[in-house]
């Protein structure tokens, strides 16, 4: 078959027999312009002394007229399979597409995820910590009033009996003066109490209390119902001794049954053998914190979801963003890559299509301004051929 370079008009006789592949290339002696061969789907017969091998041109003689039977191959459409195939050869598994999806998405998604939980982090530990400062204040400050309390009942007491110096112990109770200023209201289930040091005896007994049945029992029996918890107890409220007030955190079974904390501070009452003890749980005093631990839960919890969706919001727009511009992009690169590859191999009336007034639509101007100038070196060639 003959194959006429497009450039200058040089014409070859090639033996399709001998393409090796579908296609095959080689460069014109003239104008050194890269010509390329498609293997037709028949190949025509060739009289025998006639063949060349492919990329090996036919000597210099005058042009011979093309014979009827020869077909002649144009090389548009070898130019395009040309290009497809190279394209194909170059995509590579990481695209600009993917590389930029990487740049300006998963790395901000990561970021983005990390910051937002760090913020949340933050904000259970400083809601945490402003509950158990809270806490600490409150205890803080029931301690103290418990404490003014126990010592304004003590000189209370101490007033009256010295008011009533023939007041009996075992009176204390019947005496409803005396009763009112030794057993009083402590928070709302706490209250105060009256009772003795030991004498030669050694048995503590109290006088004065809310349940009648303590009065005047040896407080030592209380082991056997307070079992381990009696311990913390006794020890605070024998740690009088010496005239010094005690105080301190014990365990305590309750109506109910159950088990909760107390506070308990002992006064001794000057100038007597009594103490005054005021006590009660101190979780009492931690409605207000309660309330404010619930509503800091609830605020941290909404913020949670808030925080969360703002940041799928936030990321499902960049994606979009990204996913549309990349594809925009590499759309315009793809063209424009195609368009260079087609030129490479001398196909010079393809069109440059693109609108874009930045940086793509430079390098598109740079390339429809080369085409030109290879169009016109070509023709000048002619013309002086």
């Amino acid at each position: 078959m003959i194959v006429i370079c497009e450039e200058c008009g040089k014409k070859y006789r090639i033996d399709p027999s001998k393409i090796k592949g579908d296609a095959a290339r080689f460069k014109c002696r003239v104008c050194a312009h890269m010509i390329m061969v498609s293997k037709p789907s028949q190949v025509p017969s060739t009289a025998e002394g006639t063949e060349m091998p492919v990329s090996e041109p036919a000597p210099d003689a005058a042009p011979k007229e093309l014979p009827a039977n020869e077909p002649e191959i144009k090389l548009d459409r070898v130019a395009s399979e040309h290009v497809q195939a190279r394209s194909a050869l170059k995509s590579g598994p990481l695209n600009l597409r993917l590389k930029m999806l990487l740049l300006f998405f998963f790395i901000p998604l990561v970021l983005l995820i990390g910051a937002s939980l760090l913020y949340l982090w933050q904000q259970d530990k400083m809601a945490a910590l402003l509950t158990d400062e809270s806490t600490k204040v409150v205890n803080q400050m029931a301690e103290e009033k418990i404490a003014d309390l126990s010592t304004a009942v003590a000189i209370q007491c101490r007033l009256y009996l010295l008011a009533n110096p023939g007041l009996a112990k075992e009176d204390f109770m019947n005496d409803m003066g005396f009763k009112t200023l030794a057993v009083q209201k402590v928070g709302l289930t706490g209250y105060t109490a009256l009772y003795e040091m030991p004498d030669s005896d050694g048995i503590w007994r109290t006088w004065a209390h809310v349940n009648p049945k303590i009065i005047e029992i040896d407080m030592a029996t209380l082991k056997g119902p307070l079992g381990r918890n009696f311990p913390g107890f006794w020890k605070i409220y024998t740690g009088v001794k010496g005239g010094k007030r005690s105080q301190g955190y014990y365990t305590w079974q309750d109506k109910d049954g159950q088990f909760r904390e107390k506070f308990m501070v002992c006064t001794p009452v000057a100038g007597t053998p009594y103490v005054v003890a005021a006590t009660t749980y101190l979780d009492e005093f931690h409605g207000p914190v309660n309330i404010m631990q619930t509503r800091a839960g609830e605020l941290t919890e909404k913020t949670r979801w808030i925080i969360w969706a703002i940041l799928g919001g936030t990321l499902l727009l960049i994606g979009l963003i990204v996913f549309v511009y990349s594809h925009r992009l590499t759309t315009k690169i793809k063209s424009l890559t195609d368009v260079a590859e087609r030129i490479s191999i001398g196909d010079l009336g393809i069109e440059i299509k693109t609108r874009a007034r930045d940086e793509i639509g430079e390098l598109a101007e740079a390339i429809s301004r080369m085409q030109e100038s290879i169009r016109m070196s070509i023709e000048r060639l002619r013309r002086r051929r």
